[in-house]
């Protein structure tokens, strides 16, 4: 069947590329299903061996499948019946239906058109069957009378083509063509009618398409002769011509028409309409009085849809035999602004990372406008104060483009919005808003909010207490935000950061690890670097500064009298004592610091408080009176030196003073003793023996740690100071002393005169951690004291 309507042919308009290629087939409309149309394997380049495996799709067109593809021969054929009327009502010239073909492995997109052609498969036809005219006999020959056109839903050659009247004397038939190309008849007067003769004539007129075969279509004209109306309306021009801006508002007046009739009475009313030959959408926007020949707008009139209108009037009298005139109205329809312009974002790139280059298009634009002129002009813009710009790349179309640096820590998103204006008056303008997210770049180091950390810590802290937390900021985002906290390894004194403190490695955390001890260390200083997760990597550090602060841990160590710390101290003084008499001397030192160090003295037990005073803060202990008989021989004063901490800490001496009768006589009898027996007397000479096997000891301990530190031995840790060390022995009355702490913290100088020497407490190197205890016997003249030998005992803490 298929063959013996048109034979196939195949047009490729374009060149197959690998980007993209437009296969177009021509064929005809109503072939028969089964009917081959192409080999589309070979038409596209394909190999028909491997086509099952690829897996080669067809598009489903308006529901249905009008295609089918045969697998093994690459063959395309018609599955169903293709009427072109149905895909085109609009009946447009060319009729193109638009496929993909879709292959798999690899994937490629084929776009195929099929050209429906055309055939005569509709007969033409006329809206009315049967048309009636009623024709006065005083018509003219000459008159046309207006009748119904044919349609024929064919296109081209196979639309309709002429039309043909049936054989008459008095009527012929005037052939037209519209602005669109549609074929209108007229019934033409040959010569007068006269109704005695034949009062109606019947004709029939036929419409032929240009098919090959020819197809017509029959209608039956019934004229009837009227009698005597001889004049027909006129119009004063036959064509009007009118210019009208669009969306006009109903029930504008457009055009008032006026014909006139040179008959009289009943025959010279004139009624308007429209004919035939106006169509059915132009009657829809515009009314026509029948009595007025007024024309206003009856609907909105779009200039975008539709530029001129063409209408067809009739003024027709009411004669008992009417006659008509005809004129045509022109309307131009003039443009307004009155569509707004459109955007289109083609092309989007909705995340970009902030070190995106300048110059990097963002987003593809297109705008239009379906005004045409001023109006249909149109301008493209985004917000100010955005590091973007607008570049055209044709008459419609626009990149927008990144014009300076990125920092999603200054801006992390942005709200571009594009404004379209016309240049219409007034311009409309319409927007629109692209979201731009900034994708985060590990380019900000962490920073610590100071430079500089002091945080103090009081001694004695528990192991692993949190001393402060050294918290780092980043900027950046996700992974670059997250920071790691690290101690930059250093020793001190053989002895790492690492062991001393730890620091969390996620908050930043700081904690010790070992308990401080003021006396031994006062302050520690190191660098924390906080490290981000970025890639690669960024970091900053920061100077910590420990400051370890005294707590008073130390109770006061009594060194002088001899023996005192926990032990009596007995002293013989002669009952003749005059009155301020320096009986003792109370010395105490602590090896804590400032305040916590400063030593106070008083009574603990005192037999007579009228008899015995006690210097608070240099502790001697002299005589108020001199004894009388009354006084006991034997006295027991108790002293407790006390440091000024919180709380305070104390330490006590026991004092047993016997008074005899016999020492005055005894001193008064060797007064005369020669200078060297006094000096060398059998005690002084113990003293000496002691005082040097304590400096030989202290000389070979000294020459030992030089050994050992030479060595490099491991370190260990330090051995707590011994507070119950014995610094000196003598069996005399305290001598003229100094006192001065561990941190050269001053005593005052104390004096007391003996009947032996002198012992001297001296400052101690500073960090030795020591103190050095002098003691120098002197001869009974106090000028000499300077000249003698001193030997030296060391309390080492």
């Amino acid at each position: 069947m298929a063959a013996r309507y048109v034979l196939v042919f195949f047009v490729i308009l374009a060149t197959w590329t690998i980007a993209s290629a437009v296969t177009r087939y021509s064929i005809p409309e109503e072939m028969e299903v089964g009917s081959v149309v192409a080999n589309l394997a070979n038409d596209l380049g394909l190999s028909a061996g491997n086509l099952a495996e690829r897996k080669l799709k067809l598009d489903i067109l308006h529901s249905k499948k009008y295609f089918g593809f045969n697998k093994e021969t690459g063959e395309l054929s018609v599955l169903e019946k293709i009427d072109r009327e149905y895909l085109c009502p609009s009946k447009t010239s060319s009729c193109v239906l638009k496929m993909d073909v879709t292959i798999e492995n690899p994937i490629r997109i084929f776009n195929i058109e099929f050209e429906i052609l055309d055939i005569n498969d509709h007969a033409p036809h006329f809206r009315r069957e049967t048309m009636h005219l009623d024709i006065s006999e005083s018509a003219l020959a000459g008159e046309r009378f207006s009748l119904n056109n044919a349609v024929d839903a064919d296109v081209g050659s196979n639309s309709i083509k002429t039309y043909t009247l049936s054989e008459s004397d008095s009527f012929s038939i005037e052939i037209q063509t519209g602005s669109d190309g549609t074929k209108y008849v007229g019934l033409v007067l040959k010569k007068a009618l006269d109704r005695e003769q034949q009062a109606v004539h019947n004709l029939i007129l036929t419409a032929v398409d240009g098919g090959v075969p020819a197809r017509s279509g029959t209608a039956s004209i019934i004229v009837r002769v009227l009698d005597t109306n001889d004049n027909a309306p006129q119009f004063i021009h036959q064509v009007y011509s009118v210019n009208m801006t669009e969306n006009s508002p109903i029930g504008t007046l457009l055009l008032k028409l006026n014909a006139t009739d040179l008959d009289e009475g009943s025959n010279a009313e004139i009624v308007y309409s429209f004919t035939l030959y106006t169509s059915e959408k132009t009657q829809d926007m515009f009314s026509l009085n029948q009595n007025t020949g007024e024309i206003k707008v009856k609907d909105v009139v779009d200039f975008e849809e539709i530029k001129i209108l063409e209408m067809h009037i009739q003024a027709k009298d009411n004669g008992h035999q009417p006659l008509s005139g005809q004129c045509t109205v022109m309307v131009y329809v003039e443009d307004v602004n009155d569509n707004y312009p459109e955007i289109t974002v083609k092309s989007l790139r909705s995340r970009v990372k902030e070190t995106v280059p300048v110059g990097t298009v963002i987003a593809l634009v297109g705008i239009g406008d379906r005004d045409s002129g001023d109006n249909g002009k149109v301008d493209l813009s985004i917000n100010e104060q955005l590091p973007f710009l607008l570049n055209r790349s044709s008459e419609r179309d626009y990149e927008l483009v990144v014009s300076e640096s990125l920092d999603r820590e200054v801006v992390p998103e942005y709200k571009i919005i594009l404004t379209v204006t016309d240049r219409g008056t007034p311009p409309l303008s319409d927007n629109e808003t692209i979201t731009l997210e900034l994708l985060d770049v590990n380019d900000n180091a962490p920073q610590f909010p100071k430079s500089f950390y002091t945080i103090p810590v009081i001694e004695n802290n528990a192991p692993g207490s949190l001393l402060s937390s050294v918290t780092a900021f980043d900027p950046d985002f996700n992974e670059n935000q997250y920071l790691v906290y690290f101690i930059i390894e250093k020793e001190i004194v053989n002895t790492s950061m690492s062991m001393l403190f730890s620091i969390n490695p996620e908050n930043g955390d700081l904690y010790a690890l070992k308990t401080f001890d003021y006396e031994r260390e006062k302050e520690f200083l190191f660098h924390i670097e906080a490290r981000d997760s970025g890639n690669p990597p960024l970091s900053s550090n920061v100077t910590v500064h420990i400051i370890i602060l005294d707590q008073n841990d130390n109770t006061p160590l009594i060194v002088s009298p001899w023996r005192a710390h926990g032990f009596v101290v007995e002293e013989v003084i002669p009952r003749s004592t005059d009155k301020g008499h320096l009986i003792a001397k109370v010395i105490a030192i602590d090896s804590d610091s400032v305040q916590n160090s400063r030593v106070t003295y008083q009574f603990l037990q005192v037999p007579d408080a009228t008899l015995f005073s006690l210097d608070q803060y240099n502790g001697e202990i002299r005589t108020m009176r001199m004894f009388s008989y009354r006084d006991p021989r034997h006295q027991r004063l108790v002293v407790i030196a006390k440091d000024n901490g919180d709380p305070a800490l104390s330490a006590t001496v026991t004092i047993k003073l016997s008074t005899v009768e016999h020492v005055v006589k005894a001193f008064s009898e060797t007064s005369e003793v020669p200078l060297e027996y006094d000096i060398f007397s059998d005690l002084n000479l113990y003293l000496l023996i002691g005082l040097g096997s304590v400096s030989f000891l202290l000389l070979m301990t000294i020459l030992v740690t030089i050994v050992l530190k030479c060595q490099k031995p491991k370190p260990t840790k330090a051995t707590p100071p011994c507070r119950n060390s014995v610094v000196s022995q003598r069996s005399s009355t305290v001598a003229d002393s100094t006192l001065v702490s561990n941190d050269a913290y001053w005593y005052s100088l104390f004096l007391a005169e003996t009947r032996k020497g002198k012992v001297v407490v001296r400052q101690p190197i500073p960090k030795s951690g020591g103190y050095i205890v002098s003691s120098i016997p002197r001869s009974t003249g106090l000028t000499e004291t300077s000249e003698s030998a001193a030997s030296t005992l060391q309390y080492s803490k």
